[in-house]
C-alpha cells in the first residue's frame, strides 16, 4: 500500500494512493507521523489504509501539491555503500579506500528534520555554497517504538520506505569536516522525501537471501542518467541499521533512517572523485534532479536560487588568560 500527504485547501491530508494515481483520503487524518504513533506498526497502518478505500475517491495525484509523506520525528542518515565512501573520500579528502573502522558499525549522523521538502518542491542553494550536490538514498520509516532491538525484532518496527535525497553543499561540507565533528551547514538546508511511503509488505518480494532489498536505483539530471545501482549493494540491512540506531536509546514512530548514498553515480561527488574533475558540474538553479527507486517511485526537484549568507564574525583567537 502507498500513502501520500498533500495540500488540501488550507490544510494537509493523508491518503492511500491507488496504482492509477487516485487518492483515497483517510478521514480526519492530517499527519502520517501522528497516524503511525496511533496505529503502532504495519498491521494498524494497513487497516487504516484499507478503511480509507471504502470512502469516496479524492483527486488524482496530478491535481494536488504533494507534500513529504511524513514529517519525521528525527532523521538519521547512514553511510552503507562502500563505493560511495571510496569515491567521496577521494573527492573531498583526496584519500583512497575505505577505513577499517567503517566496517565495525553502520555509521550515521543526525540531519535536520525541520528542513524536509516534498516532491516537485524547489530546492534552494544553501547560503554561501557554490558546489551543490544530490544524494540518491532510500529512507526506512519507523512505525513502532523500540529500544535495544535485535535485527530480527527490528523488522517489525519498520513500517515502510520512501525515496530520500540528501542535498549536500560539498564546499561547505569539506571545510566543516576538517574540524572533526561532522556535517553542519553542508547538510542543513534541505532533505527531500517522497513521493510516497510504500509499506514494507509491498517490497518483500524484492528481498534477497541475505535480507537486502534488491531494488534498482537511478539518478538523472535534466533527463540524463548519471547514476545507477542496486539497493542490495548496501553493507548492512535496514533491520541491522535500525537495531544499531536503537542501541542504548529508542526509535519512535516517524523516525527516518537513510540508507546513505548508493554507488556508481549516486551523487556528483563520487563521480568527481573517480574522474578527478567536476564533471558533471555542480548543480545550479534551473537544474532538475530525478531519483527513481524501483517499487517506490520517482522523486523530482528543481534547484532554485537561495539567499546570501548574513555576515558572521570569525572566531576569536584568545590569549587564554586565567583568573
Amino acid at each position: 500500500m502507498r500513502f501520500a500527504a498533500y495540500q488540501h485547501q488550507h490544510g494537509h491530508r493523508v491518503a492511500v494512493v491507488e496504482e492509477n494515481g487516485t487518492l483515497f483520503p483517510l478521514p480526519g487524518v492530517t499527519s502520517l507521523t501522528a497516524l503511525l504513533a496511533e496505529t503502532d506498526g504495519l498491521p494498524g497502518l494497513l487497516a487504516a489504509g484499507a478503511a480509507a478505500l471504502d470512502v469516496p475517491a479524492g483527486p488524482h495525484v496530478s491535481q494536488v501539491r504533494l507534500l513529504p509523506p511524513l514529517r519525521p520525528a528525527s532523521v538519521r542518515d547512514f553511510v552503507t555503500f562502500e563505493e560511495h565512501v571510496e569515491g567521496v573520500r577521494r573527492s573531498i579528502d583526496g584519500v583512497a579506500g575505505v577505513p577499517d573502522e567503517w566496517y565495525a558499525a553502520p555509521t550515521f549522523y543526525f540531519t535536520n528534520p525541520h528542513a524536509i521538502y516534498g516532491p516537485r518542491d524547489g530546492i534552494p542553494v544553501p547560503p554561501g555554497s557554490a558546489v551543490l550536490d544530490f544524494e540518491l538514498e532510500v529512507g526506512a520509516v519507523i512505525g513502532r517504538e523500540g529500544r535495544d532491538l535485535t535485527p530480527e525484532r527490528a523488522r517489525d518496527h519498520i513500517v515502510g520506505y520512501t525515496v530520500f535525497n540528501d542535498w549536500s553543499a560539498r564546499d561547505l561540507q569539506s571545510a566543516e569536516m576538517k574540524v572533526g565533528l561532522g556535517p553542519c551547514k553542508g547538510k542543513d538546508t534541505a532533505t527531500t522525501l517522497g513521493p510516497y511511503l510504500v509499506t514494507a509488505d509491498e517490497l518483500e518480494p524484492h528481498r534477497d537471501a541475505e535480507g537486502f532489498l534488491r531494488l534498482a536505483l537511478t539518478a538523472r539530471i535534466n533527463g540524463e542518467t548519471v547514476g545507477t545501482d542496486l539497493l542490495s549493494n548496501m553493507s548492512w540491512t535496514f533491520e541491522e541499521m535500525t537495531a544499531y540506531a536503537s542501541r542504548g536509546t529508542r526509535v519512535v514512530p516517524g523516525d527516518v533512517l537513510g540508507s546513505g548514498t548508493c554507488g556508481n553515480g549516486g551523487c556528483l561527488a563520487e563521480l568527481w572523485g573517480l574522474s578527478g574533475k567536476q564533471t558533471p558540474p555542480p548543480l545550479q538553479p534551473g537544474d532538475t534532479v530525478s531519483l527513481t527507486v524501483e517499487g517506490i517511485g520517482t522523486l523530482t526537484n528543481t534547484v532554485v536560487s537561495g539567499v546570501e549568507p548574513l555576515p558572521l564574525p570569525a572566531g576569536r583567537r584568545r590569549n587564554r588568560e586565567r583568573p
